[in-house]
Order: C-alpha cells, then structure tokens, then sequence
C-alpha cells in the first residue's frame, strides 16, 4: 500500500513539474518581434509606455512580490549595476501586480532609482507571457525581457535567477551592443 503512494505522489509531482513547464512556454511572443505595449503607473505616479525607452535599450523585467526575498536580491542586483547599465545606454523598468503605494515603499526602502510599474490589472503581465494566475491571487512570473531600441524583444530570461539576472544582462547588452559596433 505504502508504495502505492509513493507512485501516486511521483506521478503527481511529475505532472505538476509538467503543467509548470507548460504554463512557463509562451507562443505568442517570438525574438526579433515588437515588444507588446504597456501604460502603467510608476512608483512616483508617473505614467510610463513603452514608446517611452525608444532610442535606448529597456530592461524590462517582470518579478512576483516587493520586498520578499528573491525580488529584493533582483531589484538590489538591478540597483548596483545601474550605472553599467546606464553606461550601456540601457534603462531598467521592474514589473509586479503590487500597488504603486507598494512600490514606493519598496523603492524607498531599498534605495531603487529605476522605475517599478504596478500592473495591478495584471494585463501586462499577461501578454508578456509572465503571469501566474492561481484563482483570485496573480504574480507576475520572474522574467526578464531585453527590448533594443527600435522597441523590439531580443532576449527573454524565462525564470530569471534573482542573483543572476543584472550581471547577465550586463554581459549580454555588452556582446550586444559590440555585435551592432562591428555591423554598422
């Protein structure tokens, strides 16, 4: 009997792990396409769209709560390679269904001078294939999205690591940017 349980679990556990990878794929959204618009509300109360960041690189990253603990590594990880990224020409936007009350709490608590966006409809989060959707409570999934200047997505970071993400994008807007040098 006992390990007829530990079948069923396995099984369980198997399709879980299945839905998940299922949940985390995303049709919609290719390389190379024009990122989806967005108007949020920032931190401060300023409205931000997309058309915003044109003629720079955006770093728009989506994460699931303020002030816990993977999404403060991130943000803090975003708030120390500031300076690289903005030497890169690149801008850093975070994302969650938090309020703008939330955010800015957050931002001040944590010293983030980049913009956090409430998406408290949770609609951007969604056509940026990053929303979690369990019943009446949404997250916004940890992904990032490299958008270049001309608006489109040239790289996705499904389930970004919280620790890892600024450093990658870092290494990557440099490749990038040494990539369009060498074109032009």
């Amino acid at each position: 009997m006992e390990w007829l349980i530990v079948v069923i679990l396995l099984a369980l556990l198997g399709l879980a792990g299945w839905l998940l990878k299922l949940a985390n794929k995303c049709e919609s959204l290719k390389l190379g396409q024009a990122a989806p618009d967005f108007e949020l509300t920032d931190q401060h109360g300023n409205t931000q769209r997309l058309g915003d960041f044109r003629g720079k690189w955006l770093v728009l990253y989506f994460y699931p709560k303020d002030d816990t603990p993977g999404c403060t590594r991130q943000a803090c990880a975003f708030r120390d390679n500031f300076e690289k990224l903005k030497t890169l020409d690149a801008e850093v936007v975070g994302v969650s269904v938090d309020t703008v009350s939330s955010h800015d709490r957050f931002a001040g608590k944590f010293g983030l001078t980049f913009a956090l966006l409430a998406d408290t409809t949770a609609e951007t989060a969604a056509r940026y294939c990053s929303l979690l959707n369990v019943g009446i409570v949404k997250f916004a999934k940890r992904n990032t999205f490299l958008i270049d200047p001309l608006g489109n997505i040239v790289k996705v970071y499904w389930s970004a690591q919280a620790s890892q993400n600024a450093g990658e994008i870092v290494s990557d807007l440099k490749r990038l940017k040494h990539l369009t040098h060498v074109e032009a």
